[in-house]
């Protein structure tokens, strides 16, 4: 069942392990989705999602335990959130598609709309000037300037926290405020530039491939698919971090970390170090199938949550395609995405996106993993905020399977 999108009736009935009426039960009482298939009104499918909720839902109450372990690894959701939405293989903030937003929007206004509800709220957040950093922070800054962008998140990030109390505030609007400063100031060190009233993809973009405007919504659009997918570790990390109360420079922080493990964001470096060994198109397929040979993963393709493909990896690669047509980094990803496609049948992901944009703007290694930081830290404060305001520390329980004493 993991790649079926719709079932027959006696195959959900059997899946449930429940009569033929019970299912129809089911159908009219909402809890399962159905609808006419092959154009006959008596054929109807049914939705194997809502099918498997259902079935999970049901091993919930009948073993909590149980459904509690399963949900901490691709399982059933164990909290609550109105940010993301992954649904039918399309992402939503708030309700609003993820994809239209990249395209409509700016990162400050998806970072409004995340925080607070509102598009319209950007302006207030990220108008507000830069403060001046410490000579503390400053001379650190200066000595860091050969620093990775990642390790320089997380070197200048608590020196900047020192000088900033308002963080303690953790009132909704107050987190709000301060999330902007740590995207302004996460931006200038991407950036190696001095604070500056310009956006924040203006800034990135007049460092990246400042005699090329066109980049501008490119940068924009990758920061806002980054911005949040639901729990996934680093934004998990985050929300445990920012259930003790700790300030939202902290909850980044720990984000940061858990952001830079190779089976998070750092595995956008094993798809850079692919497309260096792969260097040419035309090497692409013999590339990929010497990894084969070898039982070696193929990295930056098939994402469990995206069976069709992940909507994200599409549209980067799409946009990067039409700023920069005869690059290239995009024919080698065009190259390897056949190739993947042909051998193992999976599609790209973020990863794969990130990494070709990455290239394209002839960033160095790591390039792809600082874009994905950037636009990642909108969604940490974000759970930050509905942490905050829910006032409970995460604090789960150890099942003991040690010695006895």
């Amino acid at each position: 069942m993991k790649h079926a999108r719709y079932l027959t009736a006696r195959e959900a009935a059997q899946e449930l392990s429940i009569s033929l009426p019970t299912l129809y039960a089911y159908v009219s009482r909402g809890l399962i989705r159905s609808e006419a298939a092959g154009g006959s009104k008596r054929d109807r499918r049914y939705r194997v999602e809502d099918v498997q909720k259902l079935k999970e839902r049901r091993e919930q109450r009948r073993d909590p335990g149980k459904a509690v372990e399963r949900a901490l690894h691709w399982g059933a959701p164990i909290m609550d959130s109105a940010l993301t939405l992954i649904a039918e293989g399309r992402v939503y903030y708030r309700g609003r598609d993820a994809l239209e937003l990249a395209t409509q929007c700016t990162v400050e206004q998806v970072a409004a709309l995340i925080w607070t509800g509102n598009l319209d709220e950007a302006a207030g957040l990220f108008n507000a000037p830069v403060g001046a950093r410490s000579p503390r922070f400053q001379s650190a800054r200066r000595d860091l300037a050969d620093l990775p962008t990642m390790e320089a998140f997380q070197t200048l990030l608590p020196l900047a926290a020192a000088d900033d109390p308002a963080a303690y505030d953790l009132r909704p609007a107050s987190v709000a405020r301060t999330g902007a400063r740590i995207l302004k100031l996460m931006t200038t060190i991407a950036a190696d530039g001095e604070p500056q009233e310009a956006g924040i993809a203006q800034a990135l973009q007049r460092s990246w491939a400042p005699r090329d405007e066109r980049v501008l919504r490119l940068i924009d659009a990758a920061l806002v698919l980054c911005a949040d997918h639901e729990l996934n570790v680093s934004s998990f990390t985050a929300r445990c971090v920012a259930s003790a109360g700790s300030t939202p420079y902290a909850a980044v922080i720990a984000g940061l970390a858990a952001l830079q493990g190779l089976k998070h964001g750092r595995h956008t470096e094993r798809v850079e170090a692919l497309m260096q060994e792969i260097g040419k198109p035309a090497r692409a397929r013999a590339v990929v199938a010497g990894r084969l040979r070898r039982g070696e993963a193929i990295p930056g393709f098939g994402h469990p949550l995206y069976p069709d493909g992940d909507p994200r990896g599409r549209a980067l690669l799409q946009l990067t395609a039409e700023v920069f047509p005869r690059s290239p980094a995009v024919s080698l990803a065009k190259a390897l995405a056949q190739a993947a496609g042909d051998l193992v049948g999976e599609h790209p992901t973020v990863d794969f996106g990130l990494a070709t944009l990455a290239r394209a703007l002839n960033r160095p290694t790591g390039g792809a993993l600082a874009i994905f930081a950037l636009g990642r830290t909108v969604g940490w404060i974000g759970h930050a905020i509905e942490q905050y305001r829910l006032d409970q520390m995460i604090r789960p329980r150890a099942r003991y399977v040690g010695p006895l004493p």
